[in-house]
């Protein structure tokens, strides 16, 4: 299987969805040229729709009950911590038994997206990213939350990007084992990052 492929075709998809009407539909291809962008002076970079399409993909809003809320599930590699509800949002207050609205999932991946990318947009400093460079970070960071430790974000800021691409197939473990689905992510993010 051609996860590169699948997360382009998915990206047309969405693109295609959420084009005004009569638009042609513009998609990103792995091969198309992109400027690298810097922080403006007093603000930070964000992510962008193809950025937010892969973490949607992956994180997909999981455990939607009957009624159409979604509960709390725990972590695939742990059975356990940390648990999980929407679109992949953990941290205080989330545990067994928690139950969200669509609206309140959607909500809270709004703030978790403004919150990651301005980590990643702090950990790369000065360091120039292009969109898709960025959005693979920020993809990244949102699942591990590793952007600051990450021999990957090192590699990126010193321009050593086909290095740095490489760096994120080692991220594929959860509680000590392989994840498949680690695998996959890792894949589609690093077929983002190299895409420009």
């Amino acid at each position: 299987m051609d996860f590169t492929r699948d997360f382009f075709e998915a990206l047309r998809r969405f693109k295609a969805r959420t084009a005004p009407a009569g638009a042609a539909p513009s998609v990103t291809s792995p091969s198309a040229p992109a400027a690298a962008i810097a922080p403006a002076p007093g603000s930070a970079r964000r992510i962008g729709p193809v950025g937010i399409a892969l973490i949607q993909q992956f994180e997909s809003c999981a455990r939607r009950r009957p009624d159409g809320s979604f509960e709390a599930y725990p972590d695939p590699g742990t059975g356990g911590a940390p648990w999980t509800i929407g679109w992949g949002a953990t941290g205080r207050g989330i545990a067994p038994g928690l139950v969200w609205t669509q609206a309140q999932c959607d909500a809270r991946l709004q703030r978790d997206l403004a919150r990651f990318a301005a980590e990643v947009d702090r950990a790369l400093g000065d360091a120039l990213a292009s969109q898709g460079q960025f959005d693979a970070l920020v993809s990244f960071h949102y699942n591990t939350g590793a952007i600051a430790r990450a021999t990957l974000t090192k590699l990126h800021c010193a321009g050593r990007h086909a290095e740095a691409a490489a760096e994120f197939g080692k991220w594929v473990h959860a509680g000590g084992k392989r994840q498949n689905g680690l695998v996959r992510r890792r894949a589609a993010e690093a077929a983002l990052y190299r895409s420009g």
